[in-house]
């Protein structure tokens, strides 16, 4: 968070991270105060506003607004750039800023985070230890040969989970670009936030025990419900309409849990717009997403997102571009901790993540539960 991105002198390469020689934190850390009548929907303007204003490249790629009278309170928000971490990977930041009760002493500061890095030696010290993980990677990769000489029965196991992951790719590639209606579009500077009360999430599980399916499930069908209604009440025909979501799964390695950068990948879902009953939309919304939980959708989608970090920009958004045109939304839902927490002594409410939409996709849904509420 100390650190900015550096492009080499001659503009070829991919971009580094190097420590901000300028660094202040004046410029990351704003504060404002919200007008009259500092409800929701004047917070929810501020929140737009600032989810439509870019971040400045020359700086950290990140900034922090504390913005007082709404509702008798305050709320703090936080712009983070995707580069730097994906949603599972900021939550951990987010948690790491809170304690779990009011009067947790201040922490330390360590010395040696005082001093900052000169740039050559923060690049030496990333591409060291970029050197180290593909030396560890190829040393993997002969282990698992040595594995399948000594053990030829995996070889038909590994064949079989190549073809399901071949499958997986080529059901992808193959996917129909999603329908044109008002929630698609070239996207704009301009974004619309909103969300919702919390819902008691002991409700949701009522509902899940009631009906079978994951919690996930629940919502989800909640959503698509209201994303129907959303498209009827724009003359949208929803009867036939197949819609597809993406839903960003998080394949970080147990070992890397607390490291940063981006982790994630994906399966696409159809989701049942087109039917008008609760109970069948929900069950078959449960149905479509356990055939997805059983393929390697996620990993393959993965590997592909990492394939476009080091392609040439103006591929990489061609690339992100047709992938975008088979859905209409990202859809995300995080669980989050299950007590209550507190940030700089003060109770924090509520927590609300808001996923960027991309490409031609101009919705982007994020679900989150917290301290036995859920919000969208």
């Amino acid at each position: 968070f100390r650190q900015r991105l550096a492009w080499s002198p001659l503009g070829v390469g991919n971009p580094h991270w190097e420590d901000d020689p300028e660094f202040d934190i004046n410029y990351h850390l704003q504060r404002a105060i919200l007008p009259p009548p500092g409800d929701q929907a004047a917070l929810q303007d501020v929140v737009s506003l600032l989810a439509g204003t870019p971040l400045d490249h020359a700086k950290p790629l990140w900034q922090c607004h504390l913005i007082e009278n709404y509702d008798q309170c305050c709320a703090f928000v936080m712009r983070v750039h995707h580069c730097i971490g994906d949603g599972m990977a900021m939550m951990n930041v987010i948690l790491s800023l809170t304690d779990p009760h009011p009067d947790a002493p201040w922490p330390a500061v360590r010395a040696e985070s005082l001093k900052g890095h000169g740039a050559p030696a923060t690049t030496f010290r990333r591409s060291r230890s970029r050197r180290r993980a593909r030396h560890q990677a190829a040393r993997k990769m002969v282990q698992e040969g040595f594995d399948l000489l000594a053990d030829p029965s995996r070889l038909h196991e590994l064949g079989s989970r190549g073809r399901d992951a071949a499958a997986d790719l080529a059901r992808f590639l193959l996917l129909a670009p999603d329908p044109e209606t008002v929630l698609r579009g070239e996207l704009g500077e301009t974004k619309r936030a909103a969300w919702s009360m919390g819902v008691p999430l002991e409700e949701v599980k009522i509902i899940r025990r009631s009906l079978g399916g994951t919690l996930n499930d629940v919502l989800l069908a909640v959503v698509t419900g209201a994303l129907r209604r959303y498209l009827q009440s724009h003359g949208e025909p929803v009867d036939a309409l197949t819609m597809r979501a993406v839903i960003p799964v998080n394949v970080r390695p147990p070992d890397q849990a607390a490291d940063l950068s981006n982790h994630v990948g994906a399966v696409f879902l159809s989701l049942p717009v087109a039917i008008s009953d609760p109970l069948c939309r929900l069950n078959e919304l449960k149905r479509r997403m356990n055939i997805r939980k059983g393929s390697y959708e996620a990993p393959v989608f993965g590997f592909l997102l990492g394939i476009l970090g080091p392609t040439p920009g103006k591929v990489a958004n061609t690339l992100v571009n047709a992938y975008s045109t088979r859905a209409t939304a990202v859809m995300t839902n995080v669980r989050g901790p299950q007590e209550q927490l507190y940030l700089a002594g003060a109770p924090l409410a509520a927590l609300l993540p808001w996923a960027p939409p991309t490409g031609r996709m101009g919705v982007a849904v994020s679900i989150l539960s917290y301290n036995g509420h859920v919000q969208v």
